[in-house]
């Protein structure tokens, strides 16, 4: 390294320590903090207070003697604050998840015993749901064999509209069976939300019980 470049790294030492320096020497005869923070321009400044601009920003509390002490985290912003917050939220709800798991059950039986009997409640309501919709489709055919007597389903020429009453019939016999299908579709995909919800804990349960046990 050149001597012209030693002198100057050496002159911005000097400056640098000799601000830390002079801004204790002067906080010395107060109780304040000295404070230390850098400006849009990526300066650095000391001070026993921050000037308005830059009380948002991080600022590092020093001693008298110019040592590092604590920091003061810059301000967050609406999105930051929301994030941490869902963070906390999402531990919280893990944390009382884990003491809800360990004060409920004893075993892994306990929790397999209790998912058996929700699975069983729903598959009750799924055979319930299976049977009306055999039932909606056998009323389905009546409907549409009924339909092929009359126009524009009958090849006959002399065959007559279909009356009002078979019409609304069978619309509504259609419109309710696409509906059974769709609680039926959601009865099975509770179903299945519910063995993986279970199964999670059940591993959840078992880290929990390892855990303790070492």
């Amino acid at each position: 390294m050149s001597s012209s470049k030693l002198q100057w790294l050496a002159a911005a030492i000097l400056f640098v320590t000799g601000g830390i320096a002079l801004a204790a020497q002067s906080n010395k005869s107060s109780d304040k903090p000295l404070y230390k923070w850098t400006d849009e321009k990526g300066v650095v400044h000391y001070g026993d207070s921050v000037p308005p601009q830059y009380v948002k920003q991080e600022r590092r509390v020093l001693n008298t003697q110019g040592v590092e002490v604590g920091r003061l985290e810059r301000e967050k912003s609406d999105v930051e604050r929301a994030e941490d917050a869902a963070r906390t939220r999402a531990t919280d709800s893990a944390r009382h998840r884990d003491q809800a798991l360990l004060t409920s059950y004893v075993s892994v039986d306990q929790i397999e015993e209790l998912r058996d009997q929700r699975l069983d409640l729903i598959e009750g309501q799924v055979r319930v749901t299976t049977l009306y919709l055999d039932t909606l489709q056998g009323r389905l055919k009546t409907l549409q064999t009924q339909a092929h007597f009359f126009k524009p389903y009958s090849s006959n020429a002399t065959a007559e509209p279909m009356p009002d009453r078979l019409a609304e019939d069978l619309v509504r016999t259609v419109k309710e069976i696409r509906q059974q299908e769709r609680t039926l579709a959601g009865k099975r995909a509770e179903q299945l939300e519910l063995r993986e919800r279970f199964q999670s804990d059940i591993d959840r349960y078992l880290e929990l019980k390892t855990a303790r046990a070492n």
